[in-house]
């Protein structure tokens, strides 16, 4: 895909064209049908919108947009018509039900925006003048069939919050309603919900015009003929459209169970190839969404209460599931995820998992499809995904009145019963919170939820992984109450766990009320001391809980500052793995310096390999968080390939967080955190918010020279390692956890030279060495200092992985035995690298390139064949990246 004209094609920025300075969406109604079939998501989503005036709309939530240079303007946004193929529109009245939407007529009209690439318009855009008020949405990869006004006449007229109709008619009568709607007290948002959706249910406005639109490849630009100011513009917009098989903010494969399903796939452009949207973070809006769906599939989505599926009313073969939001939040953190999903409940009959494991697993050397023998759900006892094997059948089908919700799905946990603390040892109460975001209902003000430690849960995923997800059901509940206790009241009101499919590109990925968890974190082997061997799954829950507080309830204003959310979830989460796990003070010091080591030596080594600019954990330094005069900006480096697949910002903004509490204390930072968040939860920030606040709440920081500018100019805003970071790895490398592994690695390496040394003579009894019992991030230091040395026998190799047990510990560890497996052509375990290639795609993409740069025939071979198992349904950056490697 070429770039569009007005943007530069040398670039790897990412545009965010909304023009947010001028016109912003407060609410989307999304009506949507999923066709599995053709691969495609179709539908139509209603806009409320409100007009700003001096840049920001009248209930603005989170702090201003500042502006850059006049050049980035709307009229640059809206980009060039001349010289560019038009792709002529239906404009006829919006169809009764979503499916026929998309009839023979518009779908052909699809295939030829396809093949004419992203530019599609109206039939009358070429009349609009360049005078006329332009709406940019941030859209990519959509197939748009009409934009039109929506006339809420009806619904206005009932509701109790028109005024009197003016001179000037309705148009003036309907802005007033909407302006009132959008701005309902928190304390009525079950009404406003309500009026939302007879909105969304209200017809095209009376005229029967299409408002005029255009799309290039960023965006959806909206017109409508006269109207010079979005003051004028109408309020209230219906866009009918279609998603496309290739778009890139959902991904279309199949599960571990060899099924179908969909899901957000969190990808550098969010959500616009989706929906239709306004992509900036500042434009805070809340949503709700229909979801048509096959009636064997569950659909999990962002929203506050369990939806309950009913029938269509049209067909037996789809049900539809409701869900919505009431807290204000960027359009980028709305999450979908659609399959043949089941609940883990705390017992599964083994035969039912070991019967599809059968099917799926038996072939992963051949494509996976049906075959002879195959046996059906039917025949495995499986019944309905939204029944029997759904523990307390949490998914009642609506029947006309008869609709009800049923939250025995839901997990309350007692932590007496687990023998866990109830107290809260935090260094700070919630009472007396006064928020300062905009009007929406708030749970921090909400004294039931004050001490609410374990919020209600569920965890699905496909029937073959369902006995490996009870070790996320039983962690969960434990996690929940230790984040609760370390940052206070919890953002959302549930949660649901989803284990996603294997291809899925990162270990773990938060959105509201619902986490997306890789395979790879799942563990089934024998608990090791102190529950040791949950390790990995335990603290990659507690970074994605943490994110609950930082990223969402608190959002980076600018994307560019990933740190704000990265860095803290990477901080929080060894705090709160060691509440879970009720560590002594000792033994958290002890866990965090050898977590430290362990990241550091990451963050050194990828630095060494990584480009400097993309080092930067504030690359728009004083510019951060300015936009153009319309709102619309960039993301710096969104669309390089390379920095999917750094952690600089998680990394090093972690190390950030460790300096500052090195110099307030451990604890006192802590409590500083629930601070921070009672004072911005509901808001988006900058960096300069965080730091400014800490300095004002510990003086005693600048007093020691540790100025605003000073941490900038060491930490955010320069690429390489800080002077202090240096010092500190060395204080850490001494650490007891360290010492011990230091002492393993050093018999290790005598026993390689012992076996080294005998040649071919006639062999002699193994010295007998007492290998010391070591935690789970021990065994990868253990290996990692292993890696460093030149040679080891295959002998000491073959011991080593007889002595732990390698190929069966959790991800990190065999991440490093494959590593280990390929640097010294141990081939008796090269099929240890095939598994890991196939089942932890979220880890293995570089080990690719550890097997081609061998130069070994067998391991390139290696590398092909599992290339080969797994690309089609590998993320789609992951793929071009080892495709770039191997091919």
């Amino acid at each position: 895909m070429e770039p569009d004209g007005d943007l530069n094609p040398d670039t790897d920025d990412l545009p965010l064209r909304a023009n947010t300075n001028h016109i912003l969406v407060r609410h989307y109604v999304l009506d949507l049908t999923v066709h599995f079939g053709r691969k495609v998501i179709s539908g139509s989503v209603i806009l409320f919108l409100e007009p700003c005036s001096g840049g920001k709309a009248e209930d603005d939530v989170g702090p201003e947009a500042g502006t850059l240079e006049a050049g980035q303007s709307q009229e640059r946004a809206r980009g060039t018509l001349e010289d560019k193929d038009k792709v002529e529109k239906d404009a006829k009245g919006l169809p009764t039900r979503m499916e026929e939407m998309f009839g023979a007529g518009e779908r052909h009209r699809a295939e030829v925006a396809s093949e004419t690439g992203n530019i599609q318009s109206s039939h009358l855009w070429e009349t609009t003048s360049e005078d006329d008020f332009t709406l940019v949405l941030d859209c990519c990869e959509l197939d748009v069939s009409k934009v039109e006004e929506v006339d809420v006449t009806s619904v206005s007229a009932t509701s109790g919050l028109s005024p009197e109709r003016s001179e000037a008619g309705s148009v003036n009568s309907q802005a007033a309603f909407t302006q009132n709607l959008i701005s309902m007290a928190s304390s009525r948002w079950r009404q406003k919900h309500q009026l939302f959706s007879s909105c969304s249910q209200a017809p095209g406005a009376q005229d029967g015009s299409s408002l005029h639109f255009y799309t290039d490849r960023w965006s959806l630009q909206v017109r409508k003929k006269g109207v010079a100011s979005p003051l004028e513009f109408p309020r209230v917009l219906r866009i009918c459209y279609e998603t496309r098989p290739t778009g890139g903010s959902v991904r279309w494969t199949k599960d571990q169970d060899n099924r179908v399903c969909v899901y957000t796939a969190g990808s550098p452009i969010n959500n616009r190839a989706l929906f239709p949207c306004q992509e900036p973070p500042v434009a805070m809006s809340t949503w709700q969404a229909t979801v048509r769906a096959p009636s064997e599939c569950v659909v999990l989505m962002s929203g506050e209460e369990q939806a309950v599926p009913f029938e269509d009313g049209h067909t037996l073969a789809y049900l539809m599931w409701n869900y919505y939001v009431t807290m204000p939040m960027p359009a980028s953190t709305f999450t979908l995820a659609v399959g043949h999903w089941r609940q883990v409940t705390a017992e599964i009959p083994p035969e039912l998992e070991e019967g599809v494991r059968d099917r799926t697993d038996l072939g992963r050397t051949a494509k996976p499809g049906a075959g002879p023998g195959e046996r059906t759900e039917a025949e495995l006892g499986l019944g309905s995904s939204t029944g029997d094997v759904v523990k307390g059948t949490p998914f009642q089908t609506g029947r006309g009145d008869q609709t009800t919700r049923s939250d025995s799905a839901f997990c309350y946990f007692s932590l007496e019963d687990e023998g866990l603390s109830v107290t809260d040892y935090s260094g700070m109460v919630d009472d007396g919170i006064s928020c300062s975001h905009g009007d929406y209902p708030c749970r921090f003000t909400e004294r039931s939820a004050t001490s609410q430690r374990v919020i209600p849960h569920r965890v699905f995923g496909p029937v073959c992984l369902l006995h490996k997800a009870q070790t996320v059901l039983k962690l969960l509940p434990r996690c929940l109450a230790a984040a609760h206790t370390v940052l206070g009241v919890h953002p959302f009101s549930r949660l649901d766990d989803l284990i996603v499919p294997a291809g899925f590109s990162s270990l773990g990925m938060a959105s509201p009320h619902i986490i997306f968890l890789s395979q790879s974190v799942l563990y089934a082997g024998s608990s090791g001391p102190g529950g040791n061997s949950l390790s990995l799954c335990g603290s990659r829950m507690c970074h994605e809980i943490a994110h609950s507080w930082f990223g969402l309830v608190i959002g980076a204003k600018d994307w560019t500052e990933e740190w704000i959310s990265e860095g803290f979830a990477t901080y929080l989460e060894d705090i709160i793995w060691a509440q879970a796990q009720q560590l002594s003070l000792q033994e958290t010091a002890e866990q965090s310096d050898l977590k430290a080591l362990l990241r550091w030596r990451r963050l050194s080594d990828e630095l060494k390999n990584s480009e400097e600019v993309l080092q930067i954990l504030r690359p728009n330094m004083e510019n951060t968080g300015q936009v153009s005069e319309s709102g619309s900006s960039t993301v710096k480096h969104a669309l390089n390939p390379d920095k999917a697949f750094m952690q600089v910002h998680y990394l090093k903004g972690y190390f950030l967080l460790r300096f500052l509490a090195s110099q307030v204390g451990e604890q006192q930072f802590v409590d500083f955190f629930r601070l921070f968040v009672k004072k911005y939860h509901g808001q988006l920030i900058l960096s300069q918010d965080f730091l400014r606040l800490l300095l004002i709440t510990f003086p005693g920081m600048e007093r020691k020279g540790l100025t605003l500018s000073a941490i900038y100019a060491d930490w955010l805003d320069r690429p390489g390692i800080p002077e202090w970071l240096y010092e500190r790895s060395a204080v850490w490398s001494q650490a007891r956890l360290v010492e011990e592994v230091k002492a393993e690695v050093v018999k290790w390496i005598l026993l390689s030279q012992t076996h080294q040394g005998k040649g071919r003579k006639r062999k002699r009894i193994e010295p007998k060495v007492n290998y010391k019992e070591v935690t789970s991030e021990q065994l990868v230091m253990l290996l990692e200092l292993l890696l460093e040395e030149e040679e080891l026998s295959a002998s000491t190799v073959r011991a080593l992985q007889r002595t732990y047990d390698l190929q069966s510990q959790d991800a990190e560890v065999r991440h490093r035995w494959c590593e280990l497996v390929v640097k010294h052509a141990y081939s008796q375990a090269y099929g240890d690298v095939e598994h890991f290639l196939v089942h932890d795609q979220a880890m293995g993409v570089y080990l690719y390139g550890e097997l081609m740069v061998q130069e070994d025939p067998e391991q390139q071979a290696l590398a092909c064949r599992c290339l080969s198992l797994v690309q089609e349904e590998m993320d789609q950056s992951a793929r071009r990246v080892v495709e770039e490697m191997v091919l």
